[in-house]
């Protein structure tokens, strides 16, 4: 079987994939994974010959940083992902923004047609399609292959669309119009196709997330698979060979956004509050997240980048943006959570949001406040609440056993094979 992966804008959402493709690849079948031209010698990293497809991205340039209206009422700011599968906003313009303004930012035109080209050239299977690469689905769709969502992260897209639907039925005038469908819809008429909800959400969908992290209301066919680390080329240091003589804590704002937006907490204040802690603070950032405050305080070891399936496993907690990798990564560790979600746009609503809720719900973590409304004061209160209460530890480590009963990649490889012979079109 030949199978295609499609990555998504950076490193991180290729890490994500990687796992997957190498159990594809060790049980025998061809796989190629399509990216964007600058992420090529990433995809050769991982072992695999890339396919470059589209142009390279350049979000950072072309957005700009973005955040919602800052409203202060001197409360933390902190969003409840709703359980009825409604949505905090207008969805019907949520969905226009994203639609006009984001999507074609991740799938520029080019990348529909190189990928389109090269998947009726090289003949795939199964393409497999990272969530914000909605080109996946209409490649698969040219060129008959089966094809399958995988998550980074919540499913967003999928509560947009549940909440989208309920408006567009209660509409008084009318069903709405769908603006996924009015940029969709041009790409597969070109071909002969038309726009529906497979090309939206995938045949099925491929779900790295614990099951108690939400999930839309819809119907979607979610086949749960275990997170499994994976960081690239890197190397242990030797300092963390040495166990700490004190709490470690872990401070990070993960990879993704130092190469696209940086709309994030500010380094300052997530310094100033473990600066007078009696803990090791070991920090992953890097000069120019580290430049807003000169001085270092004396308890930080600051490193552009650590391993976390080698760093999480010494450290009492960890505070961060809420980032996939990093969460997955710390589930598995049994390490409790300080989530600080990004301003970025509504970014919180594809995983921080979700996460942070269902680690507090769990007695497993902390949604401390979204990163434009954190202050020193509350981090520490919180992260020293979290550090001598037990029962948090407890928790995350009952989380951690949970999550190793979820089926790796190598196990859920023949599942994918027998889906794929389900949904292929016929020759």
């Amino acid at each position: 079987m030949r199978v295609l992966f499609l990555a998504g804008i950076n490193k991180s959402h290729l890490y994500a994939m990687t796992p997957l493709a190498w159990a594809f690849q060790i049980a025998g079948h061809q796989v190629r994974v399509a990216s964007q031209p600058d992420l090529a010698d990433d995809v050769m990293r991982t072992g695999f010959l890339p396919a470059p497809v589209g142009e390279v991205l350049r979000m950072n340039e072309k957005l700009g940083p973005a955040a919602p209206p800052r409203v202060d009422d001197g409360q933390p700011r902190k969003w409840e992902k709703p359980v009825d599968g409604s949505f905090p906003e207008d969805p019907h313009g949520h969905l226009e923004s994203i639609s006009t303004g984001f999507f074609p930012l991740v799938c520029p035109d080019s990348l529909f047609t190189d990928l389109i080209d090269f998947a009726r050239e090289w003949r795939p299977d199964l393409i497999i399609w990272n969530s914000l690469a909605l080109a996946g689905p209409v490649a698969a769709r040219v060129s008959g292959a089966a094809h399958a969502r995988l998550l980074f992260g919540a499913d967003g897209l999928g509560q947009i669309r549940a909440a989208f639907h309920a408006a567009s039925a209660r509409n008084p005038s009318g069903p709405l119009n769908d603006p996924l469908a009015d940029w969709l819809r041009p790409f597969l008429q070109r071909y002969g196709h038309d726009f529906d909800e497979e090309i939206a959400l995938g045949q099925w969908t491929i779900d790295p997330m614990p099951s108690w992290v939400w999930h839309p209301t819809t119907n979607v066919h979610y086949v749960p698979i275990r997170h499994v680390p994976y960081n690239g080329p890197t190397r242990v240091p030797d300092w963390l060979r040495e166990p700490p003589s004190r709490p470690r804590v872990c401070l990070t704002l993960g990879v993704s956004h130092r190469e696209s937006h940086g709309v994030e907490a500010s380094a300052t204040d997530l310094l100033e509050a473990v600066s007078d802690l009696d803990i090791e603070v070991v920090a992953t950032l890097d000069k120019r997240q580290l430049a807003e405050r000169p001085r270092i305080p004396d308890n930080v070891r600051a490193v552009e980048f650590v391993p976390m399936n080698v760093l999480l496993p010494t450290c009492s907690a960890i505070v961060h943006h809420g980032g996939t990798q990093t969460f997955a990564a710390a589930v598995e560790s049994g390490v409790p959570q300080l989530i600080v979600p990004s301003a970025y746009w509504t970014e919180k609503w594809w995983g921080p949001v979700a996460e942070g809720n269902g680690l507090e719900r769990r007695g497993a973590g902390v949604y401390v406040a979204d990163s434009d409304f954190l202050t020193p004061d509350l981090l520490r209160d919180e992260l020293v609440r979290v550090l001598k209460d037990p029962t948090f530890k407890e928790n995350a480590d009952r989380l951690r056993a949970e999550r190793m009963g979820t089926p790796t990649a190598n196990e859920v490889v023949p599942l994918l094979e027998k889906l794929t012979a389900q949904h292929r079109p016929r020759a």
